[in-house]
């Protein structure tokens, strides 16, 4: 399984043609299905990148919205006319339509082979996170981590243990709760970067547009 992030803060590979951006999304490739984390903030932007990295919208599986601000759902309304009733689990009301199936996102569930969502996780803002089976252990994928990322990790621990954690984590700055992890990848809205690396050298690994991660921990 691989993560590639297709809508960051930064621009990993050294693509003049990718675009950075306030916003998150990241394509996952299962065995069986393509599932799509948040849509960053700008459709246009989410597009381009996805089809410079090789990304056709309309293999779309699964949509997955982490939480309902405007940097992580920006880019859905783009999306639509590519897909083919693709699945979405969000944690706003939605109608159904004609390109996607609404699933709800209440209680943690599997989504896919080795893809499960935590549910709703209450925190300052509502949020779902998502965690991925890999060889070692657990990775665990967050839009922002409003809720807090020890609770997350806690609640991600029903599956297995965690060995890895990628996203956004806001303001994050109890480390101590990722001591245990073997690898961190702090994306998009984490204030603490610079400390993150300080504390954690061996283990921290740049985010960015064209950042491909596969869920054994080695990086491609």
């Amino acid at each position: 399984m691989k993560i590639t992030i297709v809508y960051d803060n930064e621009v990993s590979k050294n693509n003049k043609d990718l675009k950075s951006d306030w916003g998150f999304a990241c394509v996952i490739h299962t065995e069986e299905d393509t599932v799509l984390f948040d849509t960053g903030a700008k459709g246009d932007i989410l597009l381009d990148n996805m089809r410079i990295l090789g990304f056709d919208p309309g293999d779309i599986d699964t949509i997955v919205l982490s939480h309902e601000h405007w940097d992580h759902t920006g880019g859905l309304d783009a999306l639509r006319p590519f897909l083919h009733h693709a699945k979405l689990y969000r944690l706003a009301s939605e109608h159904q339509n004609e390109n996607v199936v609404i699933v709800g996102s209440e209680i943690s569930q599997r989504i896919t082979k080795d893809v499960y969502t935590t549910g709703r996780l209450h925190g300052t803002v509502d949020e779902q996170s998502l965690v991925l089976r890999g060889k070692k252990g657990f990775v665990v994928l967050v839009g922002c981590s409003h809720p807090g990322v020890e609770k997350i990790l806690t609640v991600a621990k029903q599956y297995g243990p965690t060995t890895g954690l990628v996203g956004g984590f806001h303001n994050f700055d109890d480390f101590r709760v990722l001591e245990d992890l073997n690898f961190i990848c702090p994306c998009h809205c984490t204030a603490r970067k610079k400390e993150l690396q300080k504390t954690f050298p061996e283990k921290i690994s740049p985010c960015g547009v064209g950042k491909i991660i596969d869920t054994d921990m080695v990086l491609l």
